[in-house]
């Protein structure tokens, strides 16, 4: 009696469900994706994350400029930057060369967005002529301003010479670079130049995705062209504008030769910003290089992210 109540008990419990066996096929398809996504990360791990590993250890290093590491500097390197009597104006130059430059690249891009996303005879043309800053290199173009600006030489001076605007100079050659207000003005329009293309294609690429049928519902309605733009096209020109500028916040606080070809950042530290004065510190130890480049990078995020916070990014993407 008992084995018959003991086999119904058993009967009665739930079966379980066999758990499937995986072959060694769909574990390897699961691994799949790793051979895609491998190269990369490898990749980014080489060119991205082992320099600024490097440059952090380097930052807390005592190590002359032919690369002999004599000890560690613990803070010191920091605390020499931050020492430096020429930092604050450099700082302060530098938010100057960046909103300036940014604020005006992107005002004139607007323009020429706007222009080329016009029907014009040659609309082609101009479209491939404006990509020529971009193509060319940027040592090549502030070479080329440089020697445009040489006294004595220089084509802007021998123009203006030849139309009498210079002769208040008193016959002394007037010398651009050398002046610091007329220096930096002189870069910021190099690297506006330089900077217009790749902002004019995002803001063009912004204003073609904008659906027609917007345009036409507000003829119907009577808006105004000057309306129709400032309440529809804006507003619908938003993410493009955002990643225009943030491109543009990053290229132009990290811009490099454009001031180190035509002034070297002189006289002085004049016309020197963050990026420059970091490249002149390896001349004493190179550990304070790799700090100021630290540096750097802790103010190029924090202007990125009070930039995306004023412009509320996030509920531009709620919407």
């Amino acid at each position: 009696m008992s084995d018959i109540a003991t086999a119904e008990a058993q009967s009665a419990e739930p079966v379980r469900a066999a758990r499937p066996v995986r072959s060694p096929r769909r574990r390897l398809a699961k691994l799949e994706p790793l051979a895609w996504l491998g190269p990369a990360i490898a990749l980014i791990g080489f060119v991205v994350i082992w320099p600024i590993v490097t440059m952090i250890q380097t930052s807390f290093r005592n190590i002359t400029p032919l690369g002999i590491d004599i000890g560690s500097a613990g803070w010191g390197n920091f605390s020499q930057v931050f020492d430096n009597p020429n930092l604050p104006g450099i700082l302060l130059r530098t938010l100057i060369w960046v909103a300036s430059v940014v604020a005006i690249t992107m005002l004139l891009s607007l323009g020429l967005a706007a222009l080329f996303n016009q029907r014009f005879p040659g609309r082609r043309f101009a479209r491939w002529a404006i990509i020529a800053p971009w193509a060319a290199s940027v040592l090549m173009t502030a070479l080329i301003f440089r020697w445009m600006l040489q006294p004595d030489s220089g084509v802007i001076y021998l123009f203006l010479h030849q139309l009498g605007l210079v002769s208040h100079f008193n016959e002394q050659t007037p010398d651009w670079l050398g002046q610091p207000d007329v220096a930096m003005i002189a870069m910021m329009a190099v690297a506006v130049f330089v900077s217009l293309p790749f902002t004019t294609y995002v803001l063009l690429a912004g204003l073609q995705a904008i659906p027609g049928d917007i345009y036409e519902a507000a003829r119907v309605d009577g808006s105004s062209t000057w309306n129709t733009y400032r309440r529809m096209t804006l507003p619908l020109l938003r993410p493009a504008f955002l990643v225009g500028a943030v491109i543009n916040l990053m290229n132009v606080f990290n811009s490099f030769p454009i001031i180190w070809e035509m002034t070297r950042g002189g006289p002085g530290y004049e016309t020197s910003t963050s990026t420059v004065f970091m490249y002149d510190l390896k001349s004493t130890f190179v550990g304070q290089a790799a700090a100021m480049a630290i540096i750097n990078f802790a103010l190029v995020v924090v202007i990125v992210l009070i930039f995306l916070r004023v412009n509320r990014w996030n509920d531009q993407e709620a919407r």
